[in-house]
């Protein structure tokens, strides 16, 4: 019974990635077009929403957020959340209405084909190479100035050690936050650990519970408070997953 039930996990495992690459696929001419130039990332950030609802959908899952995302049209955030998932980047593309992009580890654009798009329209960085965290931070400055907003996963990267409830948070997510007086949005990701950790074995369809967060505001604090708020988005995110 154990051995049919991995079989069905690893069948379903491997939808998942045929769906990822063929979704692209099918999508690749208007992303070519939407990508090629810097004032139609809105309609490739429309196409990125209903690829990862697609494949929340045909993976069988069903996101519920505890209420719906509220934000201003002209404002920029950074968005941030837990990181135990390749399904935490299409559960942040689902929820969240105003266009943003990404900052993840530069790993991603070794990715066939998503890497290629990934890297053309998000912000990479390899945290072990002081240029390259220079090089993103002064990305992420023309992105808020051109009034997109940020999605960081301050974890970093997911921890190898799925006992780990939440690993400490790099400080980037909030030095931006409070140099460009932007608001943090903090979310819980309840489930994708649970539901499609990085264990392949392992898994199943279901609900994905979203807790947003009140948002924090950063108008009043300065570099001196870079640390605190570190430490306070890292404890209310914590506190939740408790």
């Amino acid at each position: 019974m154990k051995l049919f039930k991995n079989i069905l996990i690893i069948i379903w495992r491997i939808w998942f990635y045929t769906i990822f690459i063929v979704t692209i696929l099918v999508a690749l001419p208007i992303l070519l077009i939407t990508t090629s130039k810097e004032s139609l990332y809105p309609s490739f950030f429309k196409i990125a929403k209903y690829w990862a609802k697609t494949i929340i959908l045909l993976m069988g899952f069903h996101v519920e957020a505890n209420h719906k995302l509220l934000l201003e049209k002209d404002q920029s955030y950074i968005f941030i959340a837990n990181h135990t998932s390749i399904i935490d980047i299409m559960i942040m593309l689902s929820i969240v209405p105003n266009p943003f992009v990404f900052i993840g580890k530069a790993e991603l654009a070794k990715f066939p084909i998503f890497g290629y798009f990934y890297k053309r329209t998000n912000i990479l960085v390899d945290r072990s190479d002081m240029k390259s965290r220079k090089k993103a931070f002064e990305d992420a400055q023309k992105k808020i100035e051109m009034g997109r907003s940020i999605c960081i996963f301050p974890e970093g990267m997911v921890p190898d050690d799925e006992s780990i409830v939440l690993a400490p948070f790099k400080k980037g997510a909030f030095n931006i936050a409070i140099d460009h007086k932007i608001p943090i949005v903090p979310m819980v990701f309840f489930d994708c650990k649970k539901r499609f950790s990085y264990t392949f074995c392992s898994g199943k369809p279901g609900k994905l519970r979203v807790k947003i967060l009140p948002f924090i505001e950063t108008n009043n604090l300065d570099s001196e408070d870079k640390k605190m708020l570190k430490n306070q988005a890292y404890d209310i995110i914590y506190n939740e997953l408790k």
